[in-house]
């Protein structure tokens, strides 16, 4: 699966942008107007996004300014699904009252720090409580808006400014938590993984997502150029490279049913991936082999345990 160019994605994506180019991402971002773009261009009909505190929230919101071209709610870090919960429960009273009558879809942004760490409780509520509501997050693995801190997304071995790397300390110890899986442990209808490099992949399961009524939830791979030190042009690469190498994998939860949606016909260099980004320079030392040796046993071994759950011949 390759990432489309234009003119392909003239024919099966509609352009409409939602949001409006004249944002404040930073130089080579691929999370916040990718991510954003890809998830409402596959949405018919009126919507309404909220954003939680983050990255995408700041670029496009800075007071007087909006990119936005539909309804629009900044919550903090920790509420956006609740507040999201909240405004889908009043649309459904006035519904109800017969004061509203246009179909509505609610998203809810998200990166992951609002949504693997401070706004996972609220996360759960709205899983559990059944609002007809989907939620993304971008993930591009630490909290960036604030200076590129270390999240519970955040890989072992990265460095960031809360667990930089010396002579005892590697970067981060932790392996990185698996929300899609936690996600899909609350038994809704429809959970899934993508990479804002496979766009088509992005645009299919935000589609896949809306035929269901409840929640519905997508954690969508968005690399972070400054916090990971990556050239401005290599931000894509870098994502493809995530998929390739079996690090992020693209499967989908439907029903309770596994099924990766896409597999590569051959693994890539995991080393590769480290390489393109500064914040795993430090891997490449002698004295952290032993570590990288493990990251790539840890990625192997939830790949095949993954594989085994998905339905792998109706993988692409």
């Amino acid at each position: 699966m390759k990432t489309l160019d234009r003119e392909v994605l003239k024919k099966v994506i509609p352009l409409q942008d939602r949001l409006e180019s004249g944002h404040r991402s930073c130089r080579g971002c691929v999370a916040v107007p990718l991510a954003a773009r890809h998830v409402l261009r596959a949405i018919e009909g009126p919507v309404v996004v909220a954003c939680a505190t983050g990255c995408m929230e700041v670029t496009t919101s800075i007071y007087p300014e909006t990119s936005w071209n539909v309804p629009w709610i900044h919550n903090t870090f920790e509420n956006v699904a609740a507040t999201l919960s909240g405004v889908e429960a009043s649309y459904n009273v006035l519904k109800k009252k017969g004061k509203i009558s246009k179909e509505t879809t609610f998203v809810a942004f998200g990166g992951d720090g609002g949504t693997y760490d401070i706004g996972l409780q609220s996360l759960s509520g709205m899983l559990e409580r059944g609002h007809n509501i989907l939620y993304v997050c971008y993930d591009n693995e630490g909290y960036m808006n604030t200076g590129n801190q270390r999240s519970s997304a955040t890989p072992q071995g990265a460095i960031t400014t809360t667990t930089p790397a010396g002579k005892k300390v590697p970067g981060k110890k932790r392996r990185r938590k698996d929300l899609t899986e936690v996600v899909a442990g609350h038994d809704i209808e429809y959970v899934a993984q993508s990479n804002i490099a496979y766009q088509q992949d992005v645009y299919n399961k935000v589609k896949k997502a809306l035929t269901y009524k409840g929640p519905k939830f997508i954690n969508i791979y968005a690399p972070c150029i400054l916090g990971w030190k990556v050239q401005s042009d290599m931000g894509l690469e870098v994502a493809r490279l995530a998929t390739e190498s079996h690090f992020w994998p693209l499967y989908e939860v439907e029903q309770g049913q596994y099924k990766m949606t896409y597999k590569p016909e051959k693994q890539a260099s995991f080393d590769e991936y480290l390489k393109l980004q500064g914040r795993f320079k430090h891997l490449a030392k002698p004295e952290n082999k032993k570590l990288v040796q493990e990251m790539k046993d840890n990625i192997d071994q939830k790949y095949q345990y993954l594989f085994k759950k998905c339905d792998c011949l109706g993988a692409e």
